[in-house]
């Protein structure tokens, strides 16, 4: 991407690692246990927070910490009554009594017949090990080349069976692939995600670009999503070049992330191909809130996306 590494005097010396840190709920982590009080260290604030200033005075696009909490559990509070409306023990259930063994029924008429449904385990099982030879360890690796920013849901990085069955099913059907080739291409079967400081963002990202290219990876896409209306972050996937497999790694902000983790279950829904149209504008409409309130690190929006839109990743 020809995205340059910033100078080595740009980082910070490093702070007392013996400091605590309330972590917010939403930041779980799994990391060698030696860099645990270091990232402590570096997410503690050494003053008190900044008096909110009046709604007139917020920079545009820009809410405050404070205001992100309190936005945060309205919204946590709307999917409550979202969940009143319409409740999920209300759903029909997927009937799966008719089905021979060893086929996979999902959601939205998805079915894997008993034979493409244990390919794909198989492939699943691959994907598992690939990810804890290679995968985690490369980025841990690289991980601990700084300390102001850290993995996090490193442990659940592995995507669900079903969610990657549910992808698969339509590139088997519908352009005759094999199920090993189906599970091959999808982008996010492992996920990784990287959470900066607002202020840090921009250049981690892009340091961290060339470090995992510098790892072996090959870079296929990557989506910039911080003018996005329903989601915000950056989305990357790349390539194991031995195997071929490919993986996404995430980069996110504390806010983001938590943003990206209340409007989640919208978003399952709205895959799920279940909804009715007025319950997708609710939907939507709840993920476009709880976008709004996400404050836009500076320089964000101008990380390019690779390759541009309206182009093909080669």
């Amino acid at each position: 991407m020809g995205i340059d590494r910033p100078d080595d005097a740009d980082v910070p010396p490093d702070k007392d690692p013996d400091r605590p840190v309330n972590r917010p709920p939403a930041e779980t982590r799994y990391r060698q246990e030696c860099y645990d009080d270091l990232r402590a260290a570096t997410e503690q604030p050494t003053q008190p927070p900044a008096r909110p200033k009046p709604a007139g005075e917020q920079t545009e696009n820009a809410p405050s910490a404070t205001s992100w909490e309190e936005n945060a559990e309205r919204s946590r509070w709307m999917w409550t009554e979202y969940q009143r409306r319409w409740p999920p023990e209300e759903r029909p259930p997927v009937d799966r009594s008719k089905d021979p063994p060893g086929t996979w029924r999902g959601e939205g008429g998805r079915v894997l017949e008993p034979a493409d449904n244990a390919r794909i385990e198989a492939a699943c099982d691959r994907i598992a090990d690939l990810e804890e030879k290679r995968i985690s360890p490369a980025l841990r690796a690289i991980e601990s080349q700084d300390p102001d920013r850290y993995l996090i849901g490193l442990k659940d990085c592995l995507k669900g069976r079903d969610r990657i069955k549910e992808k698969v099913c339509g590139t088997i059907n519908d352009f005759s692939r094999s199920p090993e080739q189906a599970v091959s291409l999808v982008p996010d079967a492992i996920r990784c995600t990287f959470q900066y400081e607002e202020d840090r963002y921009t250049q981690g990202v892009r340091v961290d670009i060339v470090r995992l290219q510098e790892e072996g990876f090959k870079l296929k896409a990557l989506r910039n999503y911080w003018s996005d209306d329903q989601y915000t972050g950056i989305n990357s996937q790349w390539i194991e070049q031995d195997t071929g497999q490919r993986f996404e790694v995430q980069f996110h902000t504390r806010i983001s992330f938590e943003a990206k983790q209340i409007t989640h279950p919208a978003y399952e829904r709205l895959r799920s191909l279940e909804a009715d149209k007025f319950e997708e504008l609710v939907l939507e409409a709840f993920q476009r809130k709880v976008t709004a309130d996400v404050p836009i690190p500076p320089g964000a929006v101008d990380i390019p996306d690779y390759p541009k839109r309206g182009t093909d990743a080669r």
